[in-house]
């Protein structure tokens, strides 16, 4: 049994364009052309290097508008990734350091609150008797 010309032959079930009866491999069912990470790398790579990017949109079969993001994203990410400082030892110290200042100013808080519960001649909290 085989397919001639689109006829299917008689009872053959319907096949799903999502079961991949449809579109070829690397295009979605919209029929928009999907690239991959490395593809994309290799077209910013291009552009970055000062091909126009005309040129390299219309040789690549891609919008100027997605080029263009796919050239900002880029630039993003790279600024992002240069951003970032190595961790050292200090790191962890000055973690510890700034917890350390984090309780002592919490203690500060309720000391300063019994201070002026004091001051107030009213009591800090109610008491039951011990007898």
């Amino acid at each position: 049994m085989t397919y001639d010309a689109g006829i299917k032959p008689e009872g053959a079930p319907e096949r799903s364009l999502i079961a991949g009866g449809g579109a070829p491999s690397g295009v979605d069912a919209n029929g928009a052309k999907r690239f991959s990470v490395q593809r994309k790398m290799a077209v910013v790579a291009r552009l970055l290097r000062g091909e126009p990017l005309e040129l390299v949109a219309r040789e690549s079969n891609v919008t100027v508008a997605k080029l263009t993001d796919w050239r900002d994203r880029a630039l993003a990410g790279a600024e992002t990734a240069l951003k970032e400082r190595e961790r050292d030892d200090r790191d962890d110290e000055i973690a510890r350091l700034k917890s350390k200042v984090g309780e002592i100013t919490m203690d500060n808080e309720l000391l300063n609150a019994k201070i002026d519960a004091m001051e107030g001649k009213r009591p800090l909290a109610r008491r039951r008797s011990r007898r």
